[in-house]
């Protein structure tokens, strides 16, 4: 006669799954802040918007990390996906001059790893308490067949709040506004299929070190999260409009912010130079414009601001621990490209 056939049998060990939500659950108190009613452990997360806020208007948004985790796979590097994780979402949100309040995350595996997706969430927990949303849900699915053995997928949704009256639009940037850049941490967390190829190609000839770090860990560096810093800059300063430089680079994601008839001049050599991103395109083989729209290139914010206050603006930032550069202007388009790198 068949035994009874259980859910471990099919694949799913709840057991494991409730030692995840334990291992979780001092995790995410670390990250409470004003505004949670009821966070893990219910069937929805409960928020309640500030007070301080007069005319709330909230923004959403929402992401992955991308092919970054088949090098987290390969390499056992799981303990700071999460943080690219937050701020692929956080980043996003801020540009509309946001406050990010809450986020939420989806960790879908074949078969649950209660340490790995620990670390994985551990670093969420981390994403957001350098950014100051609190870690109110989530979903861990275990999935048998649908992942192969080792590997996991990552979504995370955030949501912010801003006052109706300073949502950034863009829709006020003129010629003769200054363009400063905010230095990246690294890659990021695009361009990765492309950064999976040139480590192909280098076989056994990757560096050792890269930018003072292990080579390993320079390619898998955190996306840097510009929250706290920004959202300061935005109390004291009159910008007009951010981008965070995320798939598409400086040459796509500048436009998104622009008015119809304005572009960026952006001065080649503004910036520094990485050996990371340099090792990138040397390896690869391009040229500066696939480099400025594949990857951020250096830069992982834009600031917009005019003339007359981008100094105090930069050295705000710089105070609060960015890496602040000059990096062009805005001009009349005409009939050139939206973004100019000369």
């Amino acid at each position: 006669m068949n035994h009874p056939l259980s859910y471990k049998d099919a694949g799913v060990d709840i057991d494991a799954g409730d030692a995840l939500v334990e291992r979780i659950k001092p995790l995410a108190k670390k990250t409470m802040r004003e505004g949670v009613l009821a966070g893990i452990g219910g069937f929805g997360a409960l928020f309640e918007v500030p007070k301080r806020y007069k005319e709330p208007v909230l923004v959403s948004g929402t992401d992955g990390v991308g092919t970054k985790l088949k090098l987290a796979f390969e390499w056992q590097m799981h303990d700071t996906v999460g943080i690219d994780l937050v701020a692929m979402s956080v980043n996003d949100v801020l540009v509309q001059g946001a406050e990010p309040l809450f986020f939420l995350d989806y960790f879908a595996c074949g078969k649950l790893d209660v340490d790995t997706a620990a670390a994985v969430v551990g670093g969420i927990a981390k994403g957001c308490e350098l950014s100051g949303c609190a870690l109110i849900g989530g979903e861990t699915a275990e999935m048998p067949g649908m992942y192969p053995a080792g590997e996991y997928d990552l979504a995370g949704f955030a949501v912010g709040a801003v006052e109706k009256s300073k949502i950034l639009t863009g829709q006020n940037v003129q010629a003769g506004d200054v363009v400063l850049g905010l230095s990246s941490s690294g890659v990021h967390s695009n361009g990765f299929s492309l950064v999976r190829k040139v480590i192909e190609r280098a076989g056994a000839n990757t560096p050792a070190t890269l930018d003072g770090q292990p080579f390993k860990r320079a390619i898998m560096a955190p996306t840097r999260l510009y929250v706290k810093s920004v959202l300061a800059a935005l109390a004291q300063h009159p910008i007009k409009a951010l981008a965070h430089i995320t798939g598409g680079g400086l040459l796509e994601n500048i436009p998104r912010v622009l008015p119809d008839g304005m572009a960026a001049h952006l001065q080649h050599g503004s910036w520094p130079r990485s050996e990371l991103f340099a090792w990138l395109q040397t390896t690869a083989g391009i040229d500066d414009i696939e480099m400025n729209r594949t990857f951020n290139n250096g830069i992982g914010m834009v600031v917009v601001i005019d003339a007359a206050h981008a100094k105090a603006c930069a050295q705000t930032l710089q105070d609060l621990g960015e890496s602040v550069h000059t990096i062009g202007v805005i001009a009349p388009k005409g009939d050139g490209a939206s973004v100019v790198v000369a």
